[in-house]
């Protein structure tokens, strides 16, 4: 089934989708494979090739998984850099950019969730100045781009890629 449940938190979903059909859902899946990558139209993207796309789909898997390793060293250290909300802008603007290229919605909009909360941080106290409980918000935002990603990595797991 194509539909979309893009309203639906990242904890609500899954993804079941085969290698024959990348497209197919079980049942028991709450989440459209549209919401991990919309198949068609990362096809048409790459011309209908689908050897290319898959090898753009593991490429992605590793640029992505490079960010967010990025930020979660960020995130997770005593002394955070001075500079860390631009740093957490940069890593999931890459991110946003590439998973929207590839047509990988959960990801481009979790990276645009995080990338936007970081800016307003940003822009309202300055990152020195971030108040704790907007600092939390910026850590729940990463939180739900980690789980786009197990999401993103168990699609390409059920699509062989």
């Amino acid at each position: 089934a194509d539909y979309d449940l893009s309203h639906q938190e990242p904890s609500q979903r899954s993804s079941t989708a085969t290698k024959a059909n990348p497209k197919a859902t079980s049942q028991t899946s709450t989440m459209a494979a549209t919401d991990v990558i919309d198949w068609d139209e990362a096809m048409e993207q790459c011309g209908e090739d689908e050897e290319f796309l898959r090898e753009l789909l593991a490429d992605l898997r590793s640029e992505v998984d490079q960010q967010v390793e990025k930020m979660k060293q960020i995130l997770t250290t005593p002394t955070p850099p001075p500079d860390r909300l631009h740093r957490i802008m940069r890593a999931s603007h890459v991110i946003k950019g590439a998973a929207s290229n590839l047509m990988c919605q959960q990801l481009r909009h979790t990276a645009a969730q995080l990338e936007q909360e970081a800016n307003k941080v940003n822009v309202t106290s300055g990152d020195a100045a971030a108040p704790p409980d907007q600092i939390a918000i910026i850590h729940s935002r990463y939180q739900d781009l980690q789980l786009a990603v197990q999401n993103y990595h168990a699609f390409l797991q059920s699509v062989g890629i």
